[in-house]
């Protein structure tokens, strides 16, 4: 009761306080995947500066995304259980403290366990996030702090690489890719004494529970299953990588098990008896890790294939990015009436461009020209941004309001995961492929168009509407 009337008062915050906090809150979101995506971009210099090869390059997406997607259900619980301020503050701190570290790394160790750094304490931002928001916006306002998510994400979403290509190129103090990490020392900084001086103070509810064992089961077998794909695919399949794969395995099954006997477990047990949910988190795994290892082979293609410098290879990526966020914003008003429908369309929008992309890669290979490149990475991106748009909000569709908090989390969480995972499995495809980087190219987007079309065949699977109060 405490608890509920505090958050009452802190709704009679005066309007520009709301606004600042709705801007700190945007400011931590920002950061985060300006950082889950500059290495795509960033990559092949870094590799080349500290060494590490075609490892460090599947790592430095991965190691992000993976501590990211494993600690994001657990850092909700945690803010639920011990105050959403502190957790925010606390995760801050800690992402710009390694992303400090990450700046300075002097090998590939330092900067892949840095990664892993970051991700996890980002982990420990995001779900305080709209929390944080319901605490501080009344109820009948909230929505139009929402409305502000779309584009300034979208805009992070084109701006991050092209940031990040720019950082590299212009050499700032003859430092190469360092400050793309090390401008989050400013960013972070400022949002962090932004935060201390607004963000209201809540106690949380030590009631609640923490399944800390099926978070570490989970994390050490995403682990151990990338570990050994990216180790195997470096160094060949020798006895480590099989072992590490072997653990994996064998972790993965007993958090499978412990989801079914464990009294909270990270996700409820009837979310895996709903078809339409187990469906959509399938088919969500599997679209958003094809789609990940897309986006880099893409990149790596342009600057090892083509030539172009890292800004000429954020910038050739723009299209895409710019078809990601014109179907977002469209599909918001079209989700409602089309439901699983639009999914498919999404598939297929993907699927075409894909096939485009092959065709012409097939055709011209590393003599294709830059703007013979913008309509089929348009499409793809269409086609991407439609899905993002509506599939998680289809496959919430037949959830109850019990079920949501746990579903989202449940979702965000696989998606960081896939794209970890498609981040390696892609790139490995692509590394491994003999007779250069054309055919290369070629084999990784019919290994993608595959997928793609698997996927088309799940979408039956999923509810035939959207969760109205969730899109």
């Amino acid at each position: 009761m405490t608890q509920i009337l505090h958050d009452a008062k802190e709704k009679q915050l005066p309007a520009r306080t709301r606004w600042a906090v709705l801007g700190v809150v945007l400011a931590a979101d920002v950061l985060d995947l300006l950082d889950s995506t500059i290495t795509n971009i960033a990559a092949p210099t870094i590799a080349a500066d500290l060494g590490g090869g075609t490892a460090l390059v599947q790592w430095l997406g991965a190691s992000y995304a993976l501590a990211l997607g494993v600690l994001l259900v657990l850092g909700g619980r945690l803010g639920d259980r011990h105050g959403r301020r502190r957790l925010f503050l606390a995760g801050l701190s800690g992402f710009t403290a390694a992303s400090l570290v990450c700046g300075l790394a002097w090998n590939p160790q330092a900067l892949v366990v840095a990664r892993l750094f970051q991700g996890a304490f980002g982990a420990l931002v995001i779900p305080q996030g709209f929390g944080i928001l319901g605490a501080t916006w009344p109820r009948d306002q909230i929505r139009k702090a929402y409305s502000c998510f779309g584009p300034v994400m979208g805009l992070s979403a084109v701006g991050g690489p092209v940031l990040a290509g720019f950082l590299v190129d212009a050499d700032l103090a003859g430092l190469g890719w360092r400050p793309m990490f090390l401008i989050n020392l400013v960013l972070g900084g400022a949002a962090l004494l932004a935060a201390a001086r607004l963000l209201p103070r809540d106690t949380g509810d030590r009631a609640v529970t923490v399944d800390g064992p099926g978070s570490a089961l989970l994390g050490g077998a995403m682990l151990g299953l990338l570990g050994g794909l990216i180790q195997g695919s470096a160094h060949g399949w020798t006895a480590t990588p099989a072992l590490l794969t072997a653990a994996g395995l064998v972790l993965f099954a007993l958090f499978c098990h412990r989801q079914r006997t464990a009294e909270n477990p990270l996700i409820r047990p009837s979310l895996l008896r709903n078809r339409g949910f187990t469906s959509g988190l399938a088919l969500g795994t599997v679209f958003f890790a094809a789609v990940a290892g897309l986006l880099y082979v893409i990149s790596l293609f342009l600057q090892q294939g083509l030539g172009r410098s890292p800004s000429g290879a954020a910038l050739g990526l723009m299209p895409l990015s710019a078809g990601i966020v014109i179907a977002s914003i469209a599909c918001y008003r079209l989700i409602g009436r089309l439901g699983r429908r639009l999914v498919l369309g999404g598939l297929l929008i993907t699927l075409a461009g894909t096939a485009y992309l092959l065709t012409l890669v097939a055709l011209s290979g590393t003599d294709t020209g830059a703007w013979t490149l913008v309509p089929p990475l348009l499409v793809i991106g269409l086609g991407m941004g439609t899905c993002f748009g509506s599939m998680y909000d289809v496959t919430l569709g037949d959830i109850t309001d019990e079920e949501a908090g746990s579903a989202g989390g449940s979702l965000g969480a696989a998606q960081q995961l896939a794209g970890a995972v498609g981040a390696a499995a892609v790139t490995t495809v692509y590394f491994h492929t003999a007779g250069g980087a054309t055919h290369a190219m070629t084999v990784s987007l019919t290994v993608v168009a595959a997928v793609t079309l698997l996927c088309c065949s799940l979408v039956r699977l999923l509810p035939r509407k959207a969760r109205e109060e969730h899109h």
